[in-house]
This record gives C-alpha cells, sequence and structure tokens, in this order.
C-alpha cells in the first residue's frame, strides 16, 4: 500500500507542476510593464524594440507563446535571460547549490535546537526547562525571520562585529568549488581556510532561518512527548526504576519523533521559500537573492525558470517527507 501511496503522490506532481507553469506564465503577461522596453530604456527606436519582441517571442499570441514555452520546457530549456542575456537553467545551477546548503544548514540546526527545547521542556515540566523552551518557542513564533536577520546585522554587524553580515565567502581566498557547494566542498578537499570564511557568512543567515523553524519543532515535540508519557509502557519503565531522562530519551522519543519529523519537513518547504528575503539582506548570492533581482527587472524568462525550480523542490521535498513517513510509521508501513 504504501508503495502504491507515494507512486499516487508522484503521478498527482505532474498536474501541480503544470499548473504551476500556466499560472505563473498567465500572471507574468498581464501585469502591465514591457520587459522589453525596461531592457532596452526609453531611448531605443521601435525597430528595436520589435526585434527583440520577435526574439524573445513576445510578440506571439499569448497561447502559442505558452505552447512554445511548454515545448522548451520539456527539452530541458528554460529560455534566455533577458537581463543577464545567459541561459536560465545555468544560472538556477549555478547558484541552487548556494540556497540548498544554507536551507540545510538551517534545518539542521533548527533541529538541533528545537528538539534540545523540547526534550528539555519534557526532562523539567514545570520548571526552569520549561520555562526557558516556553519563552523561546513564544519569541521564535511571534519574530519573522527577516526581523531576526536585521536585528542580527545590527548587533554582530555593528555593536559586536564578530561575523560578517555580507556575501558568502572571504573573496581574497579565491575559492571556486565546481559542484557550487561551497561548505561541504571545501571540507572535503581540506580548504579549511575557505570552511572557515564560508561557515562564518552563513551562521547569520542559517540562525535567522532556523529561530521560527526551531521553535515550531520545540512545540510540537514537548507535545508529542507529553502524550508519549502518559502510555503504559511509560509508567512501566517508571515502576522499573528508571531514571526520567532515560525515559524521555530511550523510551518516549522515538515515537514523539513521527509527527515531529513530518511536520518538521513540511516546515522545511517554508523554510527553502524563506531564503529569499534572507538571501537579500545578507547580499548571500543564492537562488532567492537572484529570484529578487528578476522580480525588480522583470526578468520573465528567469522568474519563469525559477518558480519552476522551486516548485520542482517543494514537490520533490513533500515526496521524501511521506517517504520517511512511510518508513518511520510501521501501521502505514505494514497497512
Amino acid at each position: 500500500m504504501s508503495a502504491g501511496y507515494l507512486l499516487k503522490r508522484l503521478l498527482l506532481a505532474i498536474p501541480t507542476l503544470f499548473g504551476v507553469l500556466v499560472v505563473v506564465f498567465v500572471l507574468l503577461r498581464v501585469v502591465p510593464g514591457d520587459p522589453v522596453t525596461m531592457m532596452v530604456g526609453l531611448t531605443a527606436s521601435e525597430e528595436d524594440i520589435a526585434r527583440l519582441r520577435e526574439l524573445y517571442g513576445f510578440d506571439k499570441p499569448i497561447f502559442t507563446q505558452f505552447l512554445i514555452y511548454l515545448g522548451d520546457v520539456l527539452q530541458g530549456d528554460l529560455g534566455v535571460s533577458i537581463t543577464r542575456k545567459q541561459e536560465v537553467l545555468g544560472l538556477i545551477l549555478g547558484r541552487l547549490p548556494v540556497t540548498l546548503e544554507l536551507s540545510l544548514f538551517a534545518m539542521a540546526v533548527a533541529l538541533l535546537g528545537g528538539m534540545m527545547l523540547g526534550v528539555l521542556a519534557v526532562y523539567r515540566p514545570g520548571r526552569g526547562g520549561e520555562l526557558v523552551a516556553d519563552g523561546f518557542s513564544g519569541l521564535g513564533l511571534a519574530i519573522p525571520d527577516f526581523l531576526w536577520a536585521l536585528m542580527f546585522i545590527l548587533l554582530f554587524g555593528v555593536l559586536i562585529p564578530l561575523l560578517p553580515i555580507s556575501g558568502q565567502i572571504d573573496p581574497r581566498l579565491g575559492f571556486e568549488p565546481a559542484s557550487g557547494f561551497y561548505l561541504f566542498e571545501s571540507l572535503l578537499i581540506g580548504e579549511f581556510a575557505a570552511f572557515q570564511s564560508v561557515l562564518s557568512h552563513m551562521v547569520l543567515p542559517a540562525v535567522a532561518l532556523a529561530i521560527p523553524l526551531a521553535a515550531i519543532i520545540a512545540r510540537i515535540l514537548k507535545s508529542s512527548l507529553q502524550e508519549v508519557m502518559t502510555q503504559d509502557y511509560i509508567l512501566l519503565a517508571r515502576a522499573r526504576g528508571f531514571s526520567r531522562l532515560r525515559i524521555v530519551l530511550r523510551e518516549a522519543l522515538q515515537n514523539a519523533l513521527i509527527p515531529t519529523v513530518t511536520l518538521s519537513g513540511v516546515q522545511f518547504t517554508f523554510l527553502v521559500g524563506g531564503t529569499v528575503l534572507i538571501e537579500r539582506i545578507f547580499s548571500y548570492p543564492g537562488l532567492g537573492n537572484m529570484a529578487i533581482e528578476a522580480v525588480i527587472n522583470r526578468d520573465i524568462p528567469l522568474i519563469q525558470g525559477i518558480v519552476l525550480t522551486f516548485a520542482v523542490m517543494f514537490i520533490a521535498l513533500n515526496l521524501i517527507i511521506d517517504s520517511t513517513y512511510v518508513l518511520l510509521n510501521p501501521r502505514v508501513r505494514h497497512g
């Protein structure tokens, strides 16, 4: 049943992607403003504008434009950026590893912090541990990630300048990874100076992204642990004299992780989307930063390519989450 369920979800991804293509394609063409005029300026001649409109296919009916674009996408061609004059697919593949690396690092920080706080709240109920966890969760949920980012820049960039607040790596190092994954590749090949620089640049944007998610994870895990702690096998473990820490970590945590992992995975998709503002604030050269530049310049081919990439990422993440849930939950796996 689980394999059939995952196959069904995979097949449903096809109309979802098609719907994203249609909505984005139509919306970008009904918004006022001509991207060709924005690209060449007001001083260009009518002949030059007409020639560029023909080059990018903007002179054709919108339905014809969509059919051409759909055919190109199916062949792996996302078009050419109007402002950058480069293949959209190449631009995206160049920036995507940066965003993925930042998102994964932020997710690791959120999981570690959120799980520690959730366990602490249940290990020390009604005491300082629970108060700290609840206070952090309240702050994390009340303050959005971009406000955390601005506060970090003020604190660590102005008042206590300990960490870099702009860019991804010290340009004087001249490190250019072949894979695009700066942090992982610098560690693997032993470029420790580059690794330290990348890590120091990544800390603030990653923590800004991670705090709201860590707050959610802490609350979910606390609630799940509290429910599990009322089960019969937990009462039996208490009767056998096990310490509360052992009961929480070894007996209750495994079952409490199922809803936590599932909902954390769903929230990770929002974390990836949140990189758009965070990358802009920290001048981080990822896909989100490039997306804002594309919107400002009304670079239609690049916007379409980035939105399609984010849609594919979200669908892939949801499939991974479903697969993980099936593996963790025996009732679903053997249903």
